[in-house]
């Protein structure tokens, strides 16, 4: 099999969705609601983490209550989904998606955005054709991708070679979600993690789609 074996789970958030600015604009903007300092990018990417409420944990020393968490995943969203139609594709990402689908790659998207908001946004940007699936998150708000990526994985059961899986994603969580149905990943520096963050889940850490790419390819080079 050549590179065109290679199938590709994209990530949305912080990846292809170059939405950095717009969740620390929502983030502060919910941290001056509900009482909690405003927070900088920099320290953002080294505190921030999936599943979310640990990153509250981070920054309070103690994990929110359901009550707590609950008004502030409400809180996030309101201001965020304001901000997120203002952000775009991440560069290159559209020629990317269209080259490897050219090329007769495929590749997939699963994140854990709410699946009914995720949909309309990949359409509105002009690529759902390029996916052979598009999986947001459906239920709660407060769990890492494992099990949506399990999920998202065996609803390709035969369209997808599962041995050559690569998940591409900004998070940490990516990596471990990878891990549990046996792909490889690699981690991309643009979204929510610092690169020291990134390189302690021991994969392939680099700085543009095109090298994300590259790096999956090779993977299995």
């Amino acid at each position: 099999m050549g590179t065109q074996g290679t199938h590709i789970v994209w990530d949305w958030n912080g990846t292809l969705f170059h939405d950095i600015d717009a969740v620390i604009e929502a983030t502060n903007a919910s941290f001056a609601e509900i009482g909690l300092p405003p927070i900088t990018l920099a320290r953002y990417r080294d505190l921030y983490c999936v599943p979310v409420p640990r990153f509250y944990e981070r920054l309070m020393g103690r994990l929110p209550t359901d009550e707590e968490w609950e008004v502030m995943d409400e809180v996030f969203h309101r201001h965020y989904w304001t901000r997120a139609e203002g952000a775009q594709l991440t560069q290159g990402a559209r020629e990317l998606l269209a080259g490897r689908q050219a090329a007769g790659s495929t590749q997939s998207l699963c994140s854990l955005a709410p699946h009914e908001q995720l949909l309309p946004m990949v359409r509105t940007h002009g690529i759902e054709r390029h996916f052979v699936r598009v999986d947001g998150r459906i239920g709660p708000s407060d769990t890492g991708k494992a099990g949506h990526m399990a999920r998202h994985l065996g609803a390709l059961d035969g369209t997808v070679d599962h041995r050559r899986v690569v998940v591409i994603g900004d998070a940490v969580d990516d990596a471990v979600a990878a891990a549990h149905v046996g792909a490889k990943a690699v981690l991309y520096t643009g979204g929510s993690h610092s690169r020291g963050a990134l390189e302690a889940a021991g994969v392939p850490v680099v700085d543009s789609l095109a090298e994300a790419v590259e790096a999956a390819e090779a993977l299995f080079g």
